[in-house]
């Protein structure tokens, strides 16, 4: 009788600690964007602590989401659903009743009630930011539990999910114009014409007697019934024999040698004089000062210490953060590729760029780790995906070292929580961008879009010149293909005893379509969504989603709803990498120091087993499985 109640109380005691040591477990998830396996392969010699991590725990390749674009397969690791649950399909949406693109993270939504006064139309009520998100958040579940989340610069997140966990919200955050980032690139060429380009703007200055006047333009004053564009003004003052300025702006000065980067500049853009302003921050590039004047102005970042949008939970938490580790990229995508895919940046200044991102979120990390008990730490690093997107087949050297400072942070984590389950994972791989296709013009020829006149190939976006009242299918995103649904689409015709057989048509010629210059396939997988998507949010997804072949990928007019004059065009741009292709050919990437049961993993298991590690039960529509 002695010995049974010896065994029972060992048996509680032991209970307990199992429950304490539970309480107190501890995962850390690096989220590499990215990071490729076939790299990986070809450089464990120089990446020792990724290395370490394949050989002491698991390595492996991961099915990624189709189609593997980072917003879709972030959303699935953040919901546990393939896209027919959680309703994200690329980076452009479309409203199917105005067939107007747009992104597919979050849209701004004006006030629908406003008050007129002199130039000011005031907000009285509605209005705000629009998500397009569905499911529940593994960290939403993991609140109901008590379980303490952390996730530093969490893709698709913004505006942030309502949540008691600490977040700071990254890929889809806006600068303060409301973009995706746009840059400024002043210049005193005399043959340099005030234009925008993709991701940014051309300013033509004029330099008199070593000084000019650069206005830097903040967000539209939504009070304004012109909704003109508040700014601030900044004073430049260049030694006349030496290549250094003096550089003022709303109180502010600081000096920049030729070729030097400042530090973070916060100023405030007055809205309502003397009443209300906004406040941002950016950072300046001298490129060139004496004799030719050249300043790279970046992206006006919503300022983490007072953001005029909301970017974490809590509210407070960004000035945490900043208070902290100082000022930071809080753009989404704060790497500029834009900047040196129109030379307003050389390679070497967008890798110093890229490198002072990195150096943020490491400081951001390290903050982290450093008050991280228990629960569930995250944090998405976006640089290799970027660096990959301007560097991949022509550059590898170079792409090693942003894989080296990634694989050195792996390592200072593996030494700041030893007994922390750590996963480094990533959202797909990545390919060569040899040759653009416009899935429109293709769509065009083969008789399935329609024109109002021939002559217009080729002239507009936002499908410009489409005739609906013929036309029975049009892509848009970079990889998807959609019907024109009666019912669906403004102007559809398409019935829905006919989808089925239009869609396996098309399907059938998209895996046929050959490349005229060589006679290679183009198409890899014309997936059909019917047989890959699950959940409610399939209704309003692309029928199609086009895998592209390696090296082919949708042009950048297709992507926004426009023709060109012809199919096929070779990629002369900076931007030589992709992976926005067939699913099968960039998995996403699995390392960690425990060791996984399953060898066909998928990143939905990934959620799943972060539910599972602290017992939490997932989602209805979760379909992963648990992999420790």
């Amino acid at each position: 009788m002695r010995r049974t109640a010896i065994t029972l109380a060992l048996c509680v005691a032991l209970a307990g600690c199992a429950r304490r040591n539970e309480g107190g477990k501890k995962i850390i998830v690096l989220g590499i964007d990215a990071m490729d396996a076939n790299f990986l392969e070809r450089h464990w010699e120089s990446l020792p602590n990724l290395d370490r991590l394949r050989r002491t725990g698991d390595f492996k390749r991961m099915a990624t989401t189709i189609p593997p674009q980072s917003p879709v397969a972030w959303s699935t690791f953040i919901t546990g659903l393939d896209p027919g649950g959680h309703g994200i399909f690329d980076f452009v949406h479309r409203d199917p009743k105005t067939m107007a693109p747009l992104s597919s993270m979050a849209e701004m939504e004006p006030p629908t009630h406003t008050l007129s006064v002199g130039p000011y139309e005031l907000p009285l009520w509605g209005g705000g930011v629009k998500r397009f998100l569905r499911g529940k958040a593994f960290w939403q579940l993991l609140d109901a539990a008590t379980v303490p989340v952390t996730l530093l610069r969490m893709p698709n997140n913004f505006p942030p999910l309502e949540s008691k966990s600490q977040t700071l919200s990254g890929m889809g955050t806006p600068d303060i114009r409301g973009t995706f980032g746009t840059f400024t690139d002043f210049s005193d060429n005399p043959l340099e014409l005030a234009r925008s380009v993709s991701g940014g703007r051309v300013v033509p200055v004029t330099v008199a007697q070593n000084r000019v006047s650069l206005v830097v333009e903040g967000p539209e004053n939504t009070l304004r019934k012109d909704r003109a564009r508040s700014s601030v003004t900044m004073l430049v003052t260049r030694d006349p024999e030496n290549a250094v300025a003096q550089f003022e702006v709303d109180g502010q000065r600081f000096i920049l040698k030729q070729g030097e980067w400042s530090n973070w500049i916060r100023v405030r853009f007055p809205i309502v004089p003397g009443l209300k302003s906004a406040a941002g921050m950016f950072r300046v590039c001298a490129r060139k000062l004496n004799p030719e004047f050249r300043v790279y102005v970046s992206p006006i970042n919503l300022d983490p210490s007072s953001p005029e949008l909301p970017i974490s939970t809590p509210s407070k938490y960004s000035r945490e953060l900043a208070d902290a580790i100082g000022p930071f990229y809080t753009q989404g995508i704060a790497e500029d590729t834009a900047a040196l895919r129109q030379g307003a940046l050389t390679r070497e200044e967008y890798l110093e760029q890229s490198r002072t991102v990195d150096e943020e979120q490491f400081r951001m990390l390290a903050y982290a780790l450093g008050r991280f008990q228990r629960g569930v730490l995250f944090i998405h690093f976006l640089g290799i995906d970027q660096d990959s997107h301007v560097l991949w087949g022509a550059h590898e050297d170079l792409l090693l070292k942003t894989y080296q400072r990634v694989d050195a942070e792996v390592g200072r984590v593996l030494s700041a929580a030893p007994g922390a389950t750590l996963m480094v994972i990533s959202d797909h791989g990545f390919a060569s961008f040899n040759r653009a296709v416009n899935l429109n013009t293709w769509l065009y020829q083969e008789g399935y879009l329609a024109l109002d006149s021939p002559e217009n190939l080729g002239a507009g976006e936002m499908f410009a010149h489409v005739d609906w009242s013929r036309t029975r299918a049009y892509g848009l995103g970079l990889n998807g293909l959609y019907l024109n649904l009666a019912g669906r689409e403004r102007g559809g015709i398409v019935q829905a005893g006919e989808s089925k057989q239009l869609v396996d048509e098309i399907a059938a010629r998209l895996e046929a379509l050959r490349d005229p210059r060589d006679g290679h396939g183009v198409v890899t997988r014309a997936y059909r969504t019917r047989d890959v998507y699950h959940g409610a949010a399939a209704s309003s997804a692309p029928e199609i989603v086009v895998g592209w072949a390696d090296g082919y990928r949708s042009s950048w007019q297709t992507a926004l709803g426009a023709l060109s004059p012809g199919v096929f065009q070779d990629n002369l741009d900076e931007w030589r990498g992709d992976h926005c292709i067939a699913a099968e050919l960039v998995p996403a990437t699995f390392l960690s120091n425990r060791k996984s049961k399953l060898n066909d993993l998928w990143l939905g298991d990934l959620t799943v087993t972060l539910l599972h590690e602290f017992g939490v039960q997932p989602a209805d529509g979760m379909r992963g499985r648990a992999i420790f």
